[in-house]
């Protein structure tokens, strides 16, 4: 059986390539649905006019497909909703600068 978290694990090692922090923790990735030996990605990009949409697409479904279980790979793309920062897990937004609030952080926010 092929496990969701094994399929994010997998998109942590797919980059957008001009920013680098992994798709999924970029907030990309909008749905993954598993269909016995199919999965479904759809996702988005930073940019709607970004000229790697072929590369980081190929990239995704290459490295699903080495998956044990795994026959096929759909990648979709979609703009709806367009991606925008506030998408990013904390941990893209530490390593990209951005002030992320602690629970435990006492400071006013900015």
């Amino acid at each position: 059986m092929i496990k969701k978290t094994d399929i994010i694990d997998v998109l942590q090692t797919c980059f957008d390539p001009e920013i680098p922090i992994d798709l999924w923790n970029l907030g990309l990735i909008y749905n993954v649905d598993i269909k016995e030996d199919t999965v479904n990605i759809l996702m988005t990009l930073t940019t709607p006019g970004c000229t790697m949409i072929g590369v980081i697409s190929e990239d995704v479904k290459n490295k699903l497909l080495a998956l044990e279980k795994i026959n096929t790979v759909n990648v979709d793309i979609t703009f709806d909703p367009i991606w925008d920062p506030s998408m990013m897990t904390d941990y893209a937004k530490e390593k990209l600068g951005f002030k992320v609030r602690k629970a435990n952080d006492n400071e006013e926010w900015e």
